[in-house]
């Protein structure tokens, strides 16, 4: 395994984890698992996520290509910094609870306008229901689909994406993919089998403080990197 693998995949591990675990899309995977069944719940996330992860990485790969190697690694340690300093402010003025509270008004608000009406445990009515849905729902459970469109939605143009672009262009693209994935994974199984009770235990305020202070590190090494090139 080369060293370059290692890294990729050690950093995208790291900031993964640090980035996704008491963000808006964890807090929204846990309070969708205790409303609806598990499994439908992880598999849209996961599934959101993993593509994200690709299209996050197929960009910063392609990046090099488009303009300079050099412009690039500038632009990545630029990133770095600024999602570091983003970070840190965050962990100064954020309220714990604010991001919990924010998501579950959402998915309320959401319920509430889409009509959801009491699950009904009769199978004629399940059966019926199933004949009546649209083409993509005759494949994939609604729940699915509603976790994959909150996710994905909620994921795009996050802090997370765009360092996975950062990281993969100045990374190996294969072991950011890996270590993106799994750390996904991690977070996403934490949440939806931790629920609630796990989210509001963390400390958000510790995250992020944690992560700026690794896009500080990953920016300085950066920064290294492009002075020694």
């Amino acid at each position: 395994m080369s060293l370059s693998l290692v890294q990729g995949f050690s950093k995208s591990l790291a900031m993964t984890v640090l980035s996704e675990i008491g963000d808006k899309t964890f807090f929204a995977a846990a309070i969708l698992a205790m409303r609806h069944p598990r499994r439908h719940v992880l598999a849209g996330c996961l599934t959101s996520l993993v593509v994200m992860t690709l299209l996050s990485a197929a960009v910063g790969m392609a990046a090099p290509n488009l303009i300079s190697q050099t412009l690039t690694k500038h632009i990545t340690t630029v990133l770095f910094f600024g999602f570091g300093l983003w970070s840190l402010w965050d962990a100064y003025n954020d309220d714990d609870s604010e991001e919990l509270a924010e998501v579950e008004a959402e998915l309320d608000a959401d319920i509430k306008s889409n009509g959801e009406a009491t699950k009904s445990n009769n199978k004629t009515d399940d059966d019926l229901k199933k004949k009546n849905r649209p083409f993509l729902t005759q494949f994939f459970s609604p729940i699915f689909l509603k976790a994959f469109s909150i996710t994905f939605f909620g994921e795009w143009g996050d802090r997370s994406q765009l360092a996975t672009v950062g990281l993969a262009a100045a990374e190996n693209p294969m072991g950011v993919v890996i270590g993106g994935i799994i750390g996904q994974a991690l977070c996403q199984i934490a949440a939806v089998f931790g629920g609630k009770r796990l989210a509001t235990q963390i400390s958000e305020r510790f995250v992020a403080l944690s992560g700026g202070i690794l896009f500080i590190i990953f920016g300085i090494q950066s920064f290294f990197s492009t002075l020694e090139s």
